[in-house]
């Protein structure tokens, strides 16, 4: 029995990764190929998301669906995570991609662990360990052939992706950090899914989409539920039955197959040019996700990689 929850577990933090990662690749081709605005396809991501993880909740659990709401303090945390946490992060993930690639976006969207560690180790007034300061300096560098493919004299990223990108990876801190006592109370189905649905009506509203023009054809509208269905209900559900199954620590480490599979879809299937730097750029970013995932060898107070 313990061997196939162990089975069923890793099976579902690989998938859940393989979803995130077909997720931003789907992001790209709508942006690339159809003309989406970030703001248009953020909106639609988040409301579709939304109700999806809630459905499945009220399906499984019908008394949780509304408890978070019945506490006052409880209910404005979750608007606020949902308006300076999820919009954020969804917002400047993709925008990121618009002006580079999936796989780059990725990748500095995984810089939000190093940005993670910053906030830990301020709040708690202690200083990095060896191990975490090796896994800086690995981001660092992978950041360095991302953004110059090793050259100090060229720019080979656009500054607005990496703007993008390393705003996306600060705002995973406040992703992180505002859900916590929430989550703890109502669990992460209840959060994510109201969390999404609030942020999805904030952002309607925001980025008044009832302007937006938008042609679409049978492929953006196939594109657009992929991204809600696959790529953020999907993946969020087996991400979760990962972590129940095998822990935080080993999904985490899974999951990491997000970054491969964009890499991988980038190249294959939207045919968008990446060269030798790109990829060591992408591999030391993932090393540095393992040197923080390794258990006693970060400081107990530092998070596994989370999601977005």
């Amino acid at each position: 029995m313990k061997q196939n929850t162990a089975v069923r577990g890793t099976l579902c933090a690989l998938l859940g990764g393989v979803c995130w990662g077909f997720s931003g690749t789907m992001g790209q081709y709508l942006f690339s190929a159809k003309g989406l605005e970030t703001a248009w396809v953020t909106t639609v991501r988040m409301l579709l998301a939304g109700v999806l993880l809630l459905g499945v909740l009220a399906a499984r659990q019908p008394k949780e669906v509304t408890r978070v709401w019945r506490v006052g303090k409880d209910a404005r945390r979750l608007v606020l995570f949902a308006a300076l946490g999820l919009i954020p992060c969804q917002f400047t993930y993709l925008e990121c991609i618009a002006y580079s690639n999936s796989a780059t976006g990725t990748a500095l969207n995984y810089l939000g662990q190093m940005m993670i560690l910053f906030y830990v180790c301020l709040t708690t007034r202690r200083l990095p360990t060896r191990w975490e300061i090796t896994a800086l300096l690995l981001a660092m560098l992978g950041v360095f052939f991302l953004a110059t493919h090793g050259n100090i004299h060229t720019l080979v990223l656009s500054p607005q992706a990496l703007f993008w990108g390393l705003l996306g990876a600060a705002m995973v801190v406040v992703y992180s950090a505002l859900p916590r006592p929430l989550l703890a109370v109502y669990g992460s189905p209840a959060v994510t899914g109201w969390g999404m649905l609030v942020g999805g009506v904030v952002l309607f509203f925001l980025s008044r989409f009832w302007q937006q023009q938008v042609a679409l054809d049978w492929q953006t509208v196939a594109g657009v539920l992929l991204i809600g269905v696959v790529g953020t209900a999907m993946a969020f559900t087996l991400y979760l039955q990962g972590v129940r199954d095998i822990g935080p620590v080993k999904t985490s480490l899974l999951s990491c197959a997000e970054l491969v599979t964009a890499g991988i879809l980038t190249c294959l299937w939207l045919k968008t040019p990446l060269v030798l730097q790109d990829f060591v750029g992408m591999a030391l970013i993932l090393g540095m996700v393992v040197f923080l995932s390794f258990p006693g060898k970060s400081a107990p107070d530092t998070p596994p990689a989370q999601q977005t």
